[in-house]
């Protein structure tokens, strides 16, 4: 028998039913108690408000990240409080008794349980006391003062249109157009008589994504203050029948499936019966019914991958055995799944698709690194577990990029990878001929088809280089025609921008390593100029790639330059490459990033005594590391969302990165290995703190499931305490990294003063 998980709706269309209190007690505030689930305490928090109309309520979940849930319903008359939520079946009701409440939290489907509410304070994440002041951060943005031809907000405010997609039947053209007040709603535009349609209107939480799932009907996706628990929408291309389809707070959806040949359905997973693990769900675009089409029974061994084919059915899933292995299962009569291959984690073997084009239903592409050590791409008999033939490698560089045409019949039109930029190989005579009209149409620019529609008349191309932000053209294949259809920031002149040169060079211990250099101009002139040091996030399979950066072009325009570095660890580049960095964060892995360093000032590129390091997540956290490793190589230090003390981070990550955690253990370090433990106390920079003798600024999103913000207080505190002046910008409703334009742009505009206030320029 399955568990039953407590679950909650956010209620997104109810509306506050404001009920007179007929009681003289005042009960306003927020009521904190404890439910049991599975030998866990779970806390529940209402917070009550006294309105001049009667009573409203709202309730967290904190552990499930669900916060400010409108409940419908709330009265309170002798001595006794009710508090439902009419769409879950959920209610409580309890007895006032010296300062709490005594009673039982019921809900549909569920168990009762039993819940005592007392009166707490609702608090916000993380110490409130150690962000700077608005006006401390406004000061330090003034460092940064002068006549520039491109302010900040050139950079960075969101485009006034972006993310153009057609419809599948090239009626209709989607896209998200920004207002004044920086909030970017979802417009559907007629193609045929050019009438525009507001049909998603964004509000206090960001439209995270959107799409079309068939001809008459969007989806999109929301979470709540950055706190990555994504919540499943569909509208009606006229903005009616909008439906918030997965209305469980503390739950994570993703979509795994669009279904071509389905019009009204889609494949998703959520992880509604335990927060650890991930089920699949066959969901109705239009109600919302919701079929589980597979149960994840084992949480100590889950599955964490499901293979679907373009008809709804599972193939296949791979399974996690042990914490570090993976077995791949596989079934020919949809019934009987059986195991094809055990794989450890480090391999590489994943299904790119079916060929649907073969008589054979098990053929299938798949990328897989099993034979070599960069990632190829072969034909495979899945149900022979049999090479049929190898498609596609390259010496230097994984690959792993494939497109199949629908229209005919399946028919494979490319391949592509990422080298020093992204490669695409053409294969079928229509795509070559396609590419060639692309590319000599646009000879100085990468492009990648951002959409087509489902007869193969209209495409969407999408351009971009180091200098061009993007721009978006329109091809009509029926009239062999190009049409400009949107410059994304047309205020970006290229002319002005910097150009991001692809470097490489031998690291210490001999390993080739590649990277990326974005010089301003007067560096090109011959003068050594300032340098921001910039370590990707991830760490392992990221890196950094060539194209326009937003945040490169910004310091160039500042008259820094900035250095990229794809570290030991780093993606794309084989899997000795990416072994070699296992165990190595903080160590070898900074290694790199210091001789990348050293290579930028033997060119002659950059002073060295002016090298600022900057970084989100992990690269939040090689900042710090950078600073107590290395305390005299640079300057001063940026620190986004870093994480600061390894035995916490791997204490607070997420409840679905958590049978991951082996993993995780192999990839960064154990601290039940004695040995491994003693390095992690050595590259953890929160006990490293003497260490750090340079400035640092410290930003971090409220709500990051990720990182939690306790990585960032305790290296404010610390600092703080020795007498250091530390600049620490929070947002509150952000989670990992900052999404919302205001936000961003006070932000940048911050670091450009510390950058100023730091770096002799």
């Amino acid at each position: 028998m399955k568990t039953t998980i407590f679950k909650l709706s956010s209620a997104l269309f109810l509306f506050l039913s404001m009920i007179t209190q007929t009681d003289a007690q005042d009960i306003s505030g927020a009521w904190k108690g404890n439910i049991k689930l599975q030998k866990t305490e779970v806390p529940i928090i209402f917070n009550i408000k006294k309105e001049d109309s009667g009573l409203t309520c709202t309730m967290d979940s904190p552990t499930q990240g669900a916060t400010d849930i409108p409940m419908d319903e709330i009265t309170f008359s002798e001595n006794i409080l009710t508090i439902k939520l009419k769409q879950v079946g959920l209610k409580y009701i309890g007895t006032y008794k010296s300062k709490s409440f005594e009673g039982t939290l019921y809900q549909t489907g569920t168990e009762d349980h039993s819940l005592t509410l007392t009166k707490t304070v609702k608090t916000l994440p993380g110490n409130t006391t150690l962000p700077s002041s608005d006006a401390e951060l406004d000061k330090l943005e003034h460092f940064s003062d002068g006549n520039y031809k491109y302010s900040v907000k050139d950079y960075f405010a969101k485009p006034k249109a972006s993310s153009f997609s057609f419809s599948p039947n090239g009626a209709y053209l989607a896209y998200k157009e920004k207002d004044d007040a920086a909030k970017n709603h979802v417009y559907v535009k007629n193609l045929e008589n050019d009438k525009v349609t507001l049909v998603i209107k964004e509000e206090d939480e960001l439209i995270r994504g959107f799409g079309w799932a068939n001809d008459n009907r969007l989806v999109y996706i929301m979470d709540k203050g950055g706190n990555e628990n994504y919540h499943l929408f569909a509208v009606n291309l006229d903005g009616s029948n909008q439906v918030e389809l997965t209305p469980f707070d503390g739950v994570k959806v993703n979509i795994l499936n669009g279904l071509k040949e389905d019009k009204e359905h889609m494949i998703i997973s959520m992880n509604q019966n335990n927060p650890q693990i991930f089920e699949p769900y066959k969901i109705n675009i239009v109600t919302g019914d919701l079929v589980q089409l597979y149960e994840n029974d084992d949480a100590e061994n889950p599955i964490d991958g499901y293979e679907f084919d373009k008809d709804g059915k599972l193939r296949g899933f791979s399974r996690l055995r042990d914490g570090v292995n993976i077995d791949l299962y596989y079934t020919t009569d949809g019934k009987n799944y059986e195991i094809k291959k055990k794989l450890n984690w480090k391999d590489s073997f994943s299904i790119a698709s079916f060929n649907y084009a073969s008589e054979n239903p098990d053929d299938a592409y798949v990328v897989s690194n099993l034979e070599s050590d960069k990632t190829e791409i072969y034909l495979y008999d899945l149900k022979e577990d049999k090479v049929i033939k190898k498609l596609f490698s390259n010496e230097d560089f994984d690959v792993s990029g494939l497109r199949l045409s629908r229209k005919r019949g399946y028919e494979l039109d490319y391949f592509a990878f990422e080298g020093e930029k992204q490669e695409i190989i053409p294969v079928s005579q229509y795509y070559k001929n396609l590419h060639k009209k692309i590319t000599s149409k646009f000879p100085y620019y990468d492009y990648s088809i951002a959409g087509v529609t489902d007869d193969e008349d209209k495409y969407l191309i999408f351009l971009q280089s180091d200098k061009l932000y993007g721009t978006y053209y329109s091809y009509d294949a029926i009239k062999d025609e190009f049409k400009l259809l949107y410059n994304l920031m047309p205020n970006l002149k290229e002319e002005d921008m910097a150009v991001m040169r692809p470097i490489s060079f031998k690291s210490r211990d001999g390993k080739h390593i590649h990277g990326y250099i974005t010089l301003p101009k007067a560096a090109i002139e011959g003068k050594k100029v300032p340098v921001i040091v910039n370590p990707h996030g991830g760490p392992q399979g990221i890196r950094d790639s060539w194209g326009f950066n937003p945040e490169a072009q910004l310091f160039a325009s500042r008259g820094y330059a900035t250095l990229q570095v794809n570290f030991r660890i780093s993606g794309g580049y084989g899997k000795a490459f990416l072994e070699s960095g296992f165990k190595q964060i903080g160590r070898k892995a900074m290694d790199d990033v210091e001789d990348g360093l050293q290579f930028v000032i033997d060119k002659g590129w950059v002073d060295k005594n002016n090298v600022a390091i900057y970084g989100g997540s992990h690269g939040g956290y090689a900042v710090l590391r950078g600073l107590t490793k290395t305390p005299d190589l640079y300057t001063c230090g940026v620190d986004y969302v870093g994480v600061s003390n390894l035995f916490t981070f791997m204490k607070t990550i997420p409840p679905y990165w958590k049978p991951y955690l082996k993993i995780m253990k192999e990839i960064w370090y154990d601290e039940d290995v004695a040995s491994e433990k003693v390095i992690m106390k050595e590259v953890s920079p929160a006990y490293q703190i003497d260490k750090i003798k340079k400035p640092l600024f410290v930003v971090q999103g409220a709500n990051d499931p990720r990182v939690n913000i306790d990585e960032s207080d305790q290296i404010v505190e610390a600092l703080r305490a020795k007498g250091n002046d530390v600049p620490y910008m929070v947002k509150y409703d952000e989670g990992h990294g900052f999404h919302k334009e205001e936000n961003r742009l006070d932000l940048y505009k911050a670091m450009l003063g510390f950058y100023a206030k730091h770096l002799n320029n």
